[in-house]
């Protein structure tokens, strides 16, 4: 058993250490609300903890990009990026559609644990201050530095669902959410090239 909750905690660490965040964040930042552990299952493991480590990321992951790209939407100066900024918010809106019920399923807090946490593809508020403050060709440079990093750092968290994940549904959804993504960035690409 001991083992199992090793694996576990191992993964978790992995996961974490993968998109950036750690437990000790700089000294001039506010120190978080802890994520909440997952429930033992009846047998004692801690089973789910890479699944509530993704979906307590991804949510806010998505939540951050979908306010890019509703501003790209609005102000890209490319209008090809403004389209595709546009779809792009839709099936952003609609993994959140997935993913708050999925919070909820598996027992966790639909607060967002990353708080002020600094991690890579996550848009932060300074993130969406920079990009107000841009105009025309400026505002689509920052605009898409951000939402590539967005796009390529949450298909890599969630292979690393689909590869460590126990729930199903948890697993399913990065599944979808790689695959989309894949497609996403070829899209930003032709637009880019």
């Amino acid at each position: 058993m001991k083992a199992v909750r090793g694996t576990a905690a191992a993964l978790l660490a992995a996961l974490l250490v993968l998109t950036g965040c750690s437990a000790d964040p700089p000294a001039d930042k506010k120190r978080p609300t802890a994520p909440a552990a997952p429930s033992p299952s009846p047998d004692g493991t801690l089973s789910g903890a890479t699944d509530a480590a993704w979906i307590q990321l991804m949510t806010p992951m998505n939540e951050g990009a979908v306010e890019l790209l509703t501003m790209a939407a609005d102000r890209a100066a490319d209008p090809r990026l403004r389209s595709w900024a546009s779809e792009l918010a839709g099936a952003h809106r609609a993994e959140l559609g997935r993913m708050r019920p999925l919070l909820k399923e598996l027992g966790l807090p639909s607060t967002n644990v990353h708080e002020g946490h600094e991690m890579p593809g996550m848009v932060t508020p300074g993130d969406l201050t920079q990009a107000r403050a841009a105009e025309g060709a400026a505002f689509d440079k920052v605009f898409v530095v951000q939402i590539r990093e967005h796009l390529e750092h949450s298909a890599r968290v969630s292979r690393s669902e689909v590869d460590a994940g126990s729930e199903a549904a948890a697993r399913k959804l990065a599944a979808a959410l790689v695959e989309a993504r894949r497609g996403e960035l070829a899209g930003l690409e032709r637009i880019t090239a």
